[in-house]
């Protein structure tokens, strides 16, 4: 009776002799078989420091080097990191014209086409001037009426501050 040792576990299994004589017969189930043909490595969460496992594909991918066991603790990383300065989207913390029209209680409707819904609306400079955040220089406008104004000069005429 032909027996072998599992190449992963060791422990010591019957094989056919038809097997043998096919050079198979490496592994004593598919569980080690699989485990055979990982070529990763075990990584400590960033965040939690639970064990998780990272193929060479993984490793390879990932740009800052840290390794996290699922999305939860990587989106806990990411929005400790990339805030303020570290966003992409940064404009040197004048992005804020929403809270100033919110906190000078105007009243959240489109000034061009008076649509009222709070997901659509956008502060928009009059002058155009993004550091000019005073309260008469913002209106509320909807994404469609926005672009429009910033795009086509004839929709631009009613909402420019007068030039003294």
């Amino acid at each position: 009776m032909p027996r072998f040792n599992c190449k992963v576990c060791g422990r010591e299994k019957y094989i056919k002799p038809s097997h043998v004589k096919e050079n198979a017969g490496k592994y004593c189930s598919q569980k080690c078989n699989a485990a055979s043909q990982k070529n990763g490595r075990m990584f400590a969460c960033y965040i939690c420091g639970k064990e998780t496992y990272k193929s060479l594909r993984d490793q390879t991918r990932s740009k800052s080097g840290k390794f996290f066991c699922g999305k939860s603790c990587q989106t806990i990383w990411r929005n400790s990191v990339y805030v303020g300065e570290g966003h992409t989207n940064w404009k040197g913390g004048m992005a804020s014209y929403r809270d100033i029209l919110r906190r000078a209680k105007a009243v959240p409707i489109c000034k061009r086409c008076k649509i009222e819904d709070p997901r659509t609306l956008t502060a928009h400079h009059k002058d155009r001037n993004r550091q000019n955040n005073s309260i008469s220089n913002l209106i509320w406008l909807c994404h469609n009426c926005h672009y429009l104004v910033h795009h086509y000069k004839s929709e631009t005429k009613d909402f420019l501050v007068p030039v003294a």
